[in-house]
């Protein structure tokens, strides 16, 4: 069951937000990938916001994912792609149904 969770929160720059939605949706296939990644969610929040949102149930999965491919993409594209640094949160989940 999963107990961790992560919620990232990324700005598009003005006139990025297609290139945005574009690699959310590009990186569905690396976390297919992750044995360790339960649910991986990719969202679009207003015109120029969007999201991630990943379960695990260990903390070691949701670690791995930190550090996996995703993450190493977003980092690499940030400067380009997103007006403020990604915002990640790490979160418990409660409950689940």
């Amino acid at each position: 069951m999963e107990k961790f969770a992560l919620l990232a929160r990324v700005e598009a720059k003005a006139g990025k937000e297609k290139e945005v939605l574009e690699f959310l949706k590009s990186a569905l296939p690396l976390a297919e990938a992750e044995p360790d990644t339960v649910r991986w969610y990719a969202l679009q929040l207003g015109p120029s916001t969007f999201g991630i949102f990943d379960t695990f149930e260990t903390e070691a999965g949701r670690a791995a994912h930190l550090n996996g491919k995703i993450a190493e993409a977003l980092m690499a594209n940030a400067a380009e792609l997103l007006a403020t640094a990604p915002v990640i949160e790490q979160v418990e989940l409660l409950a689940i149904k």
